[in-house]
Formats: C-alpha cells, sequence, structure tokens
C-alpha cells in the first residue's frame, strides 16, 4: 500500500492488486453528523447532487460514460463519511478517473434539479419511515443517543428536506467538500503513471477543514424501554448499547463477540431464538462502527407476545459469553479471517475498506486487523460483556397493532 498527501492537501492511497478491475473511491469526511438544526439530510442531498450534472457532463452524460463501460458507479451516506466510487475494467480508468473527478470538483448545482431530486428524497425519507425494518433502525438510534449527533437520521427530517436551499447546498459543499477532507483510495491493477493522471485531476483549493467537536453521550445508568405501534405483522425488536469508535481496542472484542453471537447460521443469538425454539425469522447482531462512536445491538423479528421471552435470550446469551469455550473462540476468529480476506478481494470492498480506516485512524491498521482479532482472549471477551453489554440496555420496539 503506498499513501501520500499532495500537495494542495488530498489523502491518496493506492493498493496494486491483480485483477481485472480497478476502483476509484472518494471518500468525504462529512456526512450527518456534521449537519446543523434546520439543514438534516444535506449531506444526503448533497450525494444525490453530484449525480445530477457538471460544467462538463449532463447527468445522463455522468452515467453512461461508465455505464456504457460496463462499469458501476455508485455513492452512498452515513452519519461520518460520504463516499463515490466508480469500479471499472483497469483499461477503462482514465475515463473512470475523469468522470469522478468531475463530479467531485464541478457540480452544477442548477436549482431545476435540486427541486427534481428533492421530491426523490422526500420519497425515499417516507419509505425508510414507512418500512419496519429500515425505521426499527432510526428508532433505536433516536432512543440509544440523547446528546450525539448519532440520534438524527442520515435522510434527515422531512420539513428541513423541504427547506434545505441552494445556498445551503453551496454553503455546505464549500466547507466540507476540501482537501484535507478527501480521501482518494485506488486499487488495481495500474501503474505509477496511472498515480500522476491522479494528481493532475484534482484540484480543490486547500483551505482549513472545520473541527467538528461532538457533544459526549452521558453513560447511561438504568435500562430503557421505547415501544411504537404500527401496521405491522410482527414485532421488530432491538437491544442494544453505546459502546466505542473503531481505534478504540474494545471494538475488536466487539467484533469477536459479534461472531460468537451472530455469524450466519451458527451464531449462538441464532441458534437460541430460530434454530430451537423458532420464535423469530430475522435474528442477528449488529456491531455499527464508526470513526468516532459505536454501538452494538441484537436485532429480532417475533410475534409480540413473545417479546419479553426474547428479551430474557438475548441477556442471558450476554451473561452466557463467560462459559466460551477455547473451540468457540478459534471458530469466530477463523470466521473473522475468512469473512474479512474474502470481502477485500473484491477492488469496491478493499477501496472502501482503507478509505474507511484512514478517516478512523489511518490506512495502514487494515493489515493489523486480523493480528488484532487474534490477540483477543477470553478474559477480554468477560470484561467487555461486563463493561457494555450489562443492565443498562437500550430496547426499542415496533409492536403490531392488534
Amino acid at each position: 500500500m503506498h499513501k501520500t498527501k499532495l500537495n494542495n492537501g488530498f489523502t491518496l492511497i493506492f493498493k496494486k492488486t491483480k485483477t481485472d478491475s480497478v476502483t476509484i473511491e472518494i471518500a468525504v469526511k462529512t456526512g450527518s453528523n456534521n449537519e446543523r438544526d434546520g439543514i438534516r439530510g444535506i449531506s444526503h442531498f448533497i450525494e444525490h447532487m453530484l449525480f445530477e450534472g457538471t460544467k462538463h457532463r449532463t447527468s445522463m452524460q455522468t452515467a453512461n460514460d461508465i455505464e456504457s463501460l460496463g462499469g458501476e458507479f455508485n455513492a452512498a451516506t452515513s452519519n461520518e463519511v460520504t463516499f463515490y466510487y466508480v469500479k471499472i475494467l483497469k483499461k477503462h480508468f482514465k475515463k473512470a478517473l475523469d468522470v469522478l473527478s468531475d463530479i467531485i470538483q464541478n457540480p452544477l448545482f442548477n436549482k431545476k434539479s435540486i427541486e427534481k431530486e428533492r421530491q426523490i428524497i422526500l420519497s425515499e425519507a417516507k419509505m425508510v419511515n414507512d418500512d419496519p425494518r429500515f425505521y426499527q433502525w432510526l428508532l433505536f438510534e433516536r432512543s440509544l443517543y440523547k446528546k450525539h449527533p448519532a440520534k438524527h437520521p442520515v435522510v434527515g427530517y422531512i420539513d428541513d428536506i423541504k427547506n434545505i436551499s441552494k445556498k445551503d447546498i453551496l454553503d455546505y459543499y464549500k466547507e466540507h467538500y476540501i482537501p484535507d477532507n478527501i480521501v482518494i483510495t485506488v486499487v488495481g491493477n495500474i501503474g505509477q503513471s496511472s498515480l500522476n493522471d491522479i494528481k493532475n485531476k484534482f484540484h480543490l483549493k486547500s483551505s482549513k477543514p472545520i473541527n467538528i467537536k461532538y457533544v459526549d453521550e452521558p453513560v447511561k445508568t438504568k435500562p430503557s424501554f421505547i415501544s411504537e405501534k404500527k401496521d405491522v405483522k410482527q414485532s421488530y425488536v432491538i437491544l442494544g448499547y453505546n459502546t466505542v469508535e473503531r481505534k478504540h481496542k474494545d471494538s475488536y472484542i466487539l467484533d469477536v463477540i459479534k461472531a460468537i453471537l451472530g455469524r450466519g447460521l451458527s451464531g449462538r443469538l441464532f441458534n437460541e431464538i430460530r434454530g430451537k425454539r423458532g420464535l423469530g425469522y430475522e435474528v442477528g447482531i449488529h456491531h455499527d462502527i464508526n470513526p468516532t462512536y459505536g454501538f452494538f445491538a441484537a436485532y429480532v423479528t417475533v410475534d409480540k407476545k413473545n417479546i419479553q421471552l426474547v428479551k430474557k435470550i438475548i441477556l442471558n446469551e450476554f451473561k452466557k459469553l463467560k462459559n466460551l469455550t477455547a473451540k468457540e473462540l478459534k471458530e469466530a476468529k477463523d470466521y473473522i479471517e475468512g469473512e474479512f480476506l474474502l470481502r477485500n478481494e473484491d477492488t469496491q470492498d478493499y477501496a472502501n475498506a482503507v478509505s474507511f480506516w484512514e478517516l478512523s485512524s489511518e490506512a495502514e491498521d487494515i493489515n493489523k486487523y486480523l493480528k488484532n482479532i487474534n490477540d483477543v482472549t477470553k478474559s477480554d471477551i468477560v470484561k467487555t460483556v461486563k463493561k457494555y453489554l450489562n443492565k443498562n440496555y437500550t430496547m426499542t420496539v415496533i409492536k403490531q397493532n392488534q
């Protein structure tokens, strides 16, 4: 892996691989956690707008330049990162670079396009609120966090989306889409001359990034239970905890705990709730780990008459981790190793992972990940369960009306 800082502030990371594809990813260090009241959802709005034409291309030309070559072109917004990528055959690298650098640096923010995308985003926000599989996580994060900005949805609020102006968009773009906030990651079978092409394509002027200070979330001292009724056939249960950010040593221990409890069809929690008892179809563990914060949660879809039973099983499975065997610990580590290495054979997945690590700590830490996992002991797991997965949980439920 090669990493360099360009003269104007961009961070460039390159990993040469023996593949037919190449992925270019642009990761911008901004997301919903960076937004203020009144413009919640603007990071996601801008993500949409960057596909809506530049000084050199219409929106259709932008998409067609990649898709006509069989390439993959997409983007996503999270609480702390907005990323854009193109995955394409290596012989089309220069075209992909031209398109991606164009949309990042030369968006039009045309007023007509803003109004069109506003309607699309409003539809997306309504869909998220309508679908309990999505909405359950909005309810959980809103309940888990009282002070931290992660309590706000990435897609934003309906009223804010309706009122975000072109000036709001331009101001936010100019504040956050700056070289010192941007990581360019390239993974694929390309040479040094291609790196020079990258350096010549990115020319945004450097400026000082905004120093974002989040409000610390108060330590939780008692459990909480939040319930909402919706027109659903099953109840959606999440039980979880505020934990730590990616660079914290405990995040690796929580990864191992997730693998023990929630991997595929063989995780302990899946086996207890679905395998043995047939209480619900969807059962799992979600470890949401980010550059500056994280949470750990169990989720289950279940009939409302079994909600309390499921809660008891989840809490009991956390406690039972003290009886973990050496065989189970090794299997969890082997699972993480296999999943990690297989996923990162794909140039896009690897580019995304490298960008994430760079924004969390430094890109090179991706190479230490499996060692940190292998260093986890049973004692670490017992201490971590006691520290985080205790009686001071947050539990949210979307219940059936009838």
